[in-house]
């Protein structure tokens, strides 16, 4: 709740001040870093080859408080999934639908273990809520929206990081169901590095905008972006470890090429948001 609350209040300070998207970006790390030292943190994960990779085997006292490279991932994880979420709403009712069918996958991922434990419940309730959250928010932001997400709109991110990791879900799942944001952000950020622009400044470079050069409506865009997230979403829910690692990988090979093939043989005209 802490965590969360200073979410908003960053956000709300960058909706009036419009602040650094470096201080931004440290306000993230803060954020995230108040719900690791909680004890939220990423102990494992599956090695699609076999057995887990443990990430508890080095540690630290910080304030008495045991850090582990688990934690670094935690905070890495969640730092990731706000910003790559927030670059996702270009155009309206792009972000708050992708929130509501990642929230709802992962709420259902969550039951899906041979014991159900409290903590199972719990973090499922809380996805649930959030994906209830997103599609309040979704109705009013649905072309033509009548609310915009402002910065603040990261809590949606960083929440969906947070019970990802709480739901003992495993992150290929949440990977693949934020499969084409999630390319779209890699893509941009070495896309940005390349040029030698700094990969916090925006530009117009995103896949919605190349979707809206193709005269899309924002609409058309949106429901592609909550179809993707759907589709995977499902495929996640049946794959194994290794069927999830395979899936991802032509995830990222098929979105890198759409994304490629529109930029040099798509139209380049400019669309207005």
């Amino acid at each position: 709740i802490a965590a969360g609350a200073l979410v908003v209040i960053i956000g709300i300070l960058d909706d009036k001040f419009d602040l650094s998207p470096y201080l931004r970006f440290a306000g993230n790390i803060l954020c995230a870093s108040v719900v690791v030292l909680a004890g939220v943190e990423i102990p494992f994960i599956t090695n699609p080859l076999g057995g887990i990779l443990d990430f508890t085997n080095f540690s630290f006292s910080f304030l008495g408080i045991n850090v582990t490279t688990g934690s670094f991932l935690a905070i890495a994880w969640i730092v990731w999934v706000m910003n790559m979420l927030n670059w996702s709403k270009g155009v309206d009712g792009q972000m708050p639908g992708i929130a509501v069918v990642s929230a709802v996958i992962i709420g259902i991922a969550s039951l899906r273990f041979p014991v159900i434990t409290d903590n199972n419940i719990f973090t499922s309730q809380l996805s649930f809520i959030v994906a209830g959250a997103s599609l309040g928010f979704l109705f009013y932001n649905f072309y033509p929206a009548k609310i915009f997400p402002g910065y603040s709109a990261t809590i949606l991110g960083f929440m969906l990081g947070v019970v990802s990791i709480m739901s003992s879900v495993k992150l290929a799942t949440a990977i693949l169901v934020m499969g084409v944001p999630t390319v779209d952000a890699l893509f941009t950020i070495t896309r940005r590095i390349l040029s030698k622009k700094s990969p916090f400044w925006g530009d117009r470079g995103h896949l919605h905008h190349l979707l809206l050069a193709q005269r899309m409506s924002q609409r058309q865009i949106a429901l592609f972006y909550w179809s993707m997230s759907l589709l995977l979403g499902l495929f996640a829910l049946t794959l194994s470890s290794r069927g999830k690692v395979f899936a991802i990988i032509l995830v990222v090979v098929f979105v890198s090429a759409f994304i490629l093939t529109l930029k040099l043989f798509g139209r380049k005209e400019k669309m207005n948001d």
